[in-house]
């Protein structure tokens, strides 16, 4: 008996009793979009926390100045006034690893356009290289230049809430806001970023002169930085930057082996892989647990093969008596079994799939700001019917050598 017969013989002994098949597949149905599902929502939940960190910048290190002793206490971290622009741009310059870097000097105070006042989230003197350094684009407008820099110019580049807030459906670029009753010139809209990883508006900012924020806002003639951000070249380099940034300040601060530095570097490669092996272990986690339901659908075809072989003894025989073989006895029993599981992943995957979207729609319905992504893992598919077949011939085995080695004799006796 050759195999297409076999499989055809096999479909029809299925089509016998659909409603009983339909029940069989049903614990590897559930099973499998279980699995799915879970692995579904898991890789999503891998890829938020992926595209939020690319979001807080490219390859991102964060050089913050040291803390400051008073009667032998440490202050803690950024109490001391060690980093200034010029060490921002050495590292740009001098370190081969480090793609960018720009100084940040924050300050706080409220937006006044017209009548219309706002309070942004930031308010941030930054350098030229600041949108490199964030991976950030400009949507409307532009940016300003090593010569407003250089001059403290009264310009600044504004995000889409402050748009939103101060300026509604009016084109903000040329007019002027005023913070702390300086007169500011917008002369570029931000991209939309949309919400961080706890929820808190990227786009509520406004980015000016590292600078003018110093003279002019602050009343400062002091050169130094709150905080240095230097991007990497790569994800690979990121070790060999941090490294370098080291070497480079300990050098132009006159930091001499032994000594603390006044200054700490920090990248986010680390808290990033953390989090991704802690969503792949819940995602694995989540699946293991579903996989338990595919143990259950194959016992549940074991025993619905069990009783067919008993129902089908009289069938069995007279195949048997006129020439099949044992192996085709077995051969059929296991496609049988093989087939219910198969057709039970194919509609579990669909299932799963479905879910999926649905799970995505309610948790983006509910929250706000961060959009949960929307991802079926196909591999994670191909896994789960790879495994639907093989519980289908693990389970459907047994019932099947147990057909085949039946006594044609006793078969054809059995009523």
């Amino acid at each position: 008996m050759n195999l297409l017969l076999t499989m055809r013989v096999a479909f029809r002994a299925l089509g016998k009793n659909k409603l009983r098949a339909g029940l069989t597949v049903l614990g590897v149905v559930i099973g499998i979009a279980a699995v799915t599902t879970m692995v579904s929502i898991g890789q999503s939940a891998s890829d938020l926390v992926q595209s939020q960190f690319q979001s807080l910048g490219t390859n991102l290190i964060v050089i913050f100045p040291g803390s400051r002793s008073w009667q032998g206490v440490r202050q803690g971290r950024g109490t001391s006034h060690t980093l200034t622009a010029a060490d921002a741009d050495a590292l740009a310059r001098e370190c081969p690893s480090v793609l960018a870097a720009s100084p940040i000097v924050g300050t706080r105070g409220q937006a006044i356009y017209g009548n219309l006042n706002w309070t942004p989230r930031e308010i941030q003197g930054v350098g030229t290289e600041y949108l490199t350094v964030r991976n950030w684009q400009i949507h409307q407008g532009g940016y300003f230049t090593e010569r407003d820099i250089a001059t403290a110019a009264k310009v600044c580049v504004i995000g889409r809430t402050i748009v939103e807030k101060l300026f509604q459906t009016a084109n903000p670029i040329g007019e002027s806001i005023r913070v702390r009753n300086i007169p500011l010139e917008v002369i570029g809209v931000l991209e939309a970023k949309g919400a961080n990883m706890v929820g808190e508006d990227q786009d509520n900012i406004i980015l000016i002169p590292f600078t003018t924020v110093r003279k002019r806002l602050q009343g400062s003639n002091f050169e130094n930085v709150d905080v240095i951000l230097a991007s990497a070249r790569s994800i690979h380099r990121m070790a060999e930057a941090e490294h370098e940034i080291r070497q480079l300040l300990c050098e132009r601060h006159r930091i001499h082996p032994g000594e603390a530095p006044d200054f700490e570097v920090k990248n986010t490669t680390e808290i990033a892989n953390v989090l991704g092996i802690i969503t792949g272990v819940m995602t694995l986690l989540l699946a293991s647990i579903a996989g338990i339901s595919l143990i259950v659908g194959g016992v549940g075809i074991m025993n619905i093969m069990l009783v067919s072989v008993t129902e089908r003894t009289r069938e069995i025989g007279i195949r048997l008596a006129v020439g099949a073989r044992s192996k085709d006895i077995l051969r059929q029993f296991l496609i049988e079994s093989t087939l219910l599981s198969c057709i039970g992943g194919i509609v579990g995957i669909l299932l799963g799939a479905a879910a999926s979207a649905g799970v995505t729609w309610i948790i983006n319905s509910l929250t706000k700001g961060t959009q949960w992504p929307m991802v079926i893992s196909f591999r994670a598919a191909i896994i789960a019917m790879v495994f639907a077949g093989a519980v289908g011939v693990f389970f459907g085995y047994y019932p099947a050598r147990r057909a085949s080695l039946l006594d044609p004799i006793e078969c054809l006796r059995y009523e």
